[in-house]
């Protein structure tokens, strides 16, 4: 069920706080063990996810349907996701950081097939000239 982008960017925007703040009211549990220092990364990941998914949507709210995203945008939701991990531990900003590039690989990868206009193909032009 798909919503708009005024709802997606509402409900995105929720997801990131409510992401950043159980990260930092669980500090305590996120670092007792490297398994979950490493789930802080995952999380910190989806933190990322959903900052990106928000910020797009508030432009294509703002500027139109078919603004996109571009590398300021991601590189600042990228930032900050990883200065939220970064403060739970250390390690956390490292894992965040190599589990939000697999995530924006997929993304992308997601969005050209889904959007992505195929080219056409120019035919070849058969000469009359004999050589």
């Amino acid at each position: 069920m798909a919503v708009n982008s005024a709802t997606s960017f509402v409900l995105s925007s929720i997801l990131t706080l409510l992401i950043f703040s159980g990260m930092q009211m669980y500090k305590p549990l996120l670092i007792r063990s490297p398994i979950t220092i490493i789930f802080g990364g995952y999380l910190g990941s989806l933190m990322f996810m959903f900052f990106v998914t928000a910020i797009g949507n508030l432009e294509a709210t703002l500027f139109g349907k078919n603004y996109q995203l571009k590398l300021l945008e991601i590189a600042l939701s990228m930032v900050i996701s990883l200065i939220a991990s970064g403060m739970v531990h250390r390690i956390c900003f490292t894992t965040c950081l190599i589990f939000s590039l697999i995530t924006i690989y997929y993304m992308n990868k997601l969005s050209q097939k889904t959007y992505a206009t195929t080219a056409a193909i120019p035919a070849l032009v058969k000469s009359r000239r004999h050589k």
